[in-house]
């Protein structure tokens, strides 16, 4: 790792700048493998180790391959946040939705998902929106692992600082925020000179880390570009650069002129003719060649069948499943051939029960912070110093990462249901019947009508009765 310039901002204290310079040390560590892995997300990776039978000219095709991405997208679509739910609670009271709208939190709980699975750790942060300026009271923002670093406190659970840079100028630091225990610092450089801005607040380090497969060794979790994934790719790629050669070389047949002359590859002018364009002629006029060997005046052709690019198809294929392994993923979401017919619902939801289990463990670990966030955001939306105690019960609900039928759905629910009457009365009896958040309020609130109804329909013979 480069020497890193020390930053030594005037307005900081000496800890404070000590803390600052470590944690740039620590985001620069992790710099490169978080770039490598970014680039093999957004197909910008390199093909590398062709070897010298690859003419030079195919390493710069451009070729690009989209595994990687598919196996943190195909999990990350099945960590879906639908929102949260409070038993016993008003969450409408507290303003969630005004909380969810005024953040996009959905989205940006999204973004910070993927960066997790990215990376293997992403971070949600709290802050209080200036309201002159039209901000939302409260915000919530997702940072990734690229600008956004901490120092992890195993007792207590918790970050003890933050960094999150928030500009750059060719890779130089020129904007951060340092968040400590109740002080946040907003340091930018501008005009040749440092300026902070230190505001003070109860809330701790009004941040959480979102972990994908955190261990004991490693707290900040792991990446789902694995270097098993990141090597099938690069084994793929190169797979794709030879059969990209095989069809510009070996998918025209061989044919070989004994006894003609080198007349017939000339243009007019005497210069050779372009390899494409002896390639791509459909009849070649053979002249005799009269001042050669008697017995070979005319040219006599020999073909050969072209060489097929079956072998590299095989070969891709097999580098496919390999990848639908590493990434728990069903041969049909990679494999190239072999996949005629669709399959069943039940071998569908076999074929993806490593997928099911990998996200509801990634929901269980994430959901803590998410509930952590959310509650911050919405005590600072609310002007509360601190978080409730009562609202530990706030809960993220996250979308089941089963896939089924409207019919499978419905038809479980109603035996759910048959076993517990009194759930078909209840939101969750219609979730459980297959119904999606806005069905369930309009539902509700059409039997609230219809109950209304009811009431005055009830009523008005009494009332008819009193006025004659």
């Amino acid at each position: 790792m480069p020497t890193l310039e020390k930053i030594n901002v005037p307005g900081l204290s000496d800890d404070e700048n000590r803390t600052v310079n470590l944690l740039v040390e620590q985001l620069a560590s992790h710099e490169r493998r978080n770039k490598l892995r970014t680039a093999y997300y957004d197909g910008r990776r390199a093909v590398r180790g062709l070897g010298s039978v690859v003419p030079p000219q195919y390493t710069k095709i451009g070729l690009a391959l989209g595994w990687a991405a598919k196996g943190v997208d195909g999990l990350a679509r099945r960590c879906n946040l639908d929102g949260f739910v409070w038993p016993g609670g008003d969450l409408n009271a507290l303003g969630l939705p005004e909380l969810i709208d005024s953040n996009f939190l959905l989205a940006e709980i999204g973004q910070a998902r993927t960066d997790s699975l990215l990376h293997g750790v992403s971070y949600l942060i709290n802050t209080q929106g200036d309201v002159s300026d039209r901000e939302p009271k409260s915000l919530i923002h997702a940072k990734s692992a690229l600008d956004a670093t901490g120092e992890w406190n195993n007792r207590r659970r918790s970050l003890d600082n933050l960094l999150s840079i928030t500009s750059r100028d060719e890779n130089r630091i020129t904007g951060f925020v340092l968040y400590l225990d109740g002080v946040t610092l907003n340091v930018d450089h501008v005009g040749g000179k440092w300026s902070v801005d230190r505001s003070e607040h109860p809330w701790h380090v009004p941040a959480e880390p979102m972990v994908y497969r955190p261990r004991a060794s490693r707290r900040m979790g792991h990446s789902r570009i694995t270097r098993p994934v990141m090597s099938t790719q690069d084994a793929a790629l190169r797979a794709l650069v030879r059969l990209e050669e095989h069809m510009d070389i070996y998918a025209y047949p061989k044919l070989f002129l004994l006894g003609a002359n080198d007349s017939i590859f000339k243009n007019p002018d005497g210069s050779m003719k372009e390899s494409w364009q002896m390639i791509l002629g459909r009849t070649f006029g053979i002249p005799d060649n009269l001042d050669g060997d008697q017995d070979n005046q005319r040219a006599d052709v020999k073909q050969f069948s072209a060489e097929s690019p079956a072998p590299h198809l095989a070969h891709l294929n097999a580098l496919a499943k390999i990848m639908a392994r590493e990434t728990d993923l069903s041969d049909a979401d990679f494999a190239l051939t072999d996949m005629a017919n669709p399959t069943s619902e039940g071998s569908y939801s076999e074929a993806r029960e490593n997928l099911i289990s990998e996200a509801e463990s990634a929901t269980d670990d994430w959901s803590v912070s998410v509930r952590r966030s959310v509650t911050r955001g919405l005590a600072m939306q609310n002007g509360f110093a601190e978080i409730p105690k009562e609202w530990a019960g706030i809960a993220p609900k996250w979308r089941p990462p089963m896939y089924l039928s409207k019919s499978a759905a419905a038809d479980a629910g109603a035996k759910q249901i048959g076993s517990v009457p009194w759930l078909a009365e209840t939101e969750v009896g219609l979730e459980l019947l297959g119904l999606d958040e806005q069905q369930i309020r309009r539902a509700l609130a059409d039997k609230q009508r219809a109950a209304g109804r009811a009431v005055i329909a009830a009523l008005k013979p009494a009332t008819d009765a009193v006025a004659s």
